[in-house]
């Protein structure tokens, strides 16, 4: 592909120097260095976490060895119920204020015993922000899509795409 020498783009490009360059390097190099010290964090309390994934700092001090996240994932919320297993695939995105909930309670027992379900996300995953997952949901199948704001009740079948309050699968 041929740039025009006189368009703006490339007056822009030639005429950027060593200094911006440096200047443009090191917000991101700050970032890497946040989000890599957040990822050790978890993995140093007993998540299992792949390499090139990012986890915000908020989810990194809670996790615990109900965690496992595959590699190249990025999430975005810490609202990940943790007291069951949650199992996240390879390549997989959460957006923001996202909220998992793995447990829930017997509403017949009088103690109020927990009922524990675990949650497998399999790869290819993208979940868009204010997603909210319950306990009756177990599988989210690979490269399935749930849109904004849904509410997740039932099992995603593989590349299902969901966009509504109550998905129907």
């Amino acid at each position: 592909m041929d740039i025009d020498k006189n368009s703006l783009y490339y007056q822009h490009i030639s005429n950027r120097s060593f200094l911006h360059f440096i200047i443009g390097l090191y917000p991101r190099l700050i970032q890497y260095i946040k989000l890599n010290k957040a990822r050790k964090k978890a993995i140093k309390q007993g998540a299992n976490i792949g390499e090139n994934t990012i986890i915000i700092k908020e989810l990194a001090c809670r996790a615990n060895t109900n965690l496992t996240i595959g590699e190249n994932s990025s999430i975005g919320s810490y609202k990940i119920d943790l007291r069951s297993p949650v199992h996240i695939g390879n390549n997989v995105i959460i957006s923001n204020d996202c909220e998992i909930i793995t447990t829930s309670h017997y509403i017949d027992s009088p103690e109020w015993e927990h009922k524990y379900y675990g949650l497998e996300i399999e790869d290819y995953v993208w979940i868009a922000s204010n997603v909210l997952i319950l306990p009756s949901c177990r599988r989210i199948g690979k490269g399935a899509v749930i849109g904004a704001g849904s509410v997740v009740v039932k099992d995603v079948p593989p590349m299902a795409v969901m966009g509504e309050i109550l998905p129907n699968v």
